[in-house]
């Protein structure tokens, strides 16, 4: 265990972690967006699909296409009867598109091995596909209200910052990490749940990546980094910023966009329009027939039929 593990270990039994909890679990309730998907009588079908929606996604893109998704497929059952060209479709604007794939084998998987119904443990999720660590524990506190350690990028940054004094979390979610975010836990299912919430919420709206709003943050007088002085980020060399103009990832979404947008299959030449690079087109068609989200025939390309 290195010294930054070894003063992690010391100060979860410190009584500021508790007070820190008390005071972020007040704030939010207080303060907490009003999202749809934190509805009490929301269902755990709902959770589950906001979760993997708003994965890298502002929550203001994630709203309306939520709400359609539920309209259309507001059980598991119903998604697992859609057709892939209309999930497809219906993603639209998300972003990568195998998510909604993934989704929609996720809910043959329910129908299939759940009797319809999401399950309710962490392990259970985990084993359906598509539902990676965060997601599954997320489903378990938020739909369920049951204790289980939720921890994204937002998350870490708030203890990143209030416990270690560091401007952001260690680019790599190390194994010691997650272990004290699991000893911090609250063993109280309800407490365990609204620390989850409070501080993922604190994270995204306060303490973000790029403006600490720190006159506005309920643990201020907490914060070890505040208290320290800001200090910068010591890993900012070993974090690298994802560019998006001329990558696969743009041509590709221009490539779905089209299809998505046709009323029937979609000749080459129109696809040849998308992009002028025709060596990067080709091998972005490519994979997205490799990965299933799109069907060549002949000449004309088109979303999976079924």
């Amino acid at each position: 265990m290195n010294s930054t593990d070894s003063t992690r270990d010391a100060r979860s039994l410190d009584p500021r972690i508790s007070k820190i909890q008390r005071l972020v679990g007040e704030w939010f309730q207080e303060h907490q967006r009003p999202l749809p998907w934190r509805d009490p009588q929301t269902s755990a079908w709902a959770v589950l699909l906001s979760e993997v929606m708003s994965q890298q996604t502002p929550v203001s893109r994630v709203e309306p296409i939520w709400r359609r998704w539920l309209d259309l497929w507001p059980t598991p059952a119903d998604l697992a009867a859609a057709p892939t060209a209309d999930v497809l479709r219906e993603w639209a604007s998300l972003g990568y598109p195998r998510r909604a794939l993934r989704l929609a084998d996720c809910a043959r998987s329910i129908v299939e091995n759940h009797d319809g119904q999401v399950p309710r443990t962490y392990q259970e999720l985990l084993a359906l596909p598509g539902i990676g660590d965060y997601t599954a524990a997320a489903v378990v506190a938020f739909a369920y209200g049951e204790r289980s350690t939720v921890v994204d990028t937002n998350v870490r940054r708030v203890l990143a910052r209030a416990i270690d004094g560091d401007a952001l979390a260690h680019p790599t979610y190390s194994a010691a990490e997650r272990a004290f975010a699991r000893k911090i836990t609250p063993d109280d299912s309800g407490d365990a749940a609204l620390w989850a919430a409070a501080s993922m919420e604190l994270g995204a709206v306060i303490c973000t990546a790029r403006v600490a709003l720190c006159e506005q943050c309920p643990i201020r007088a907490l914060c070890a980094w505040r208290a320290a002085g800001y200090p910068e980020d010591e890993h900012a060399h070993k974090r690298t910023t994802q560019k998006f103009t001329g990558t696969d990832r743009q041509v590709r979404g221009k490539v779905m966009k089209l299809l998505r947008e046709a009323h029937g299959p979609v000749l080459g030449a129109q696809v040849d329009l998308v992009w002028p690079d025709a060596a990067q087109l080709e091998r972005c068609v490519g994979s997205l027939i490799e990965d299933g989200l799109i069907e060549q025939d002949g000449e004309a390309y088109s979303l999976p039929a079924s």
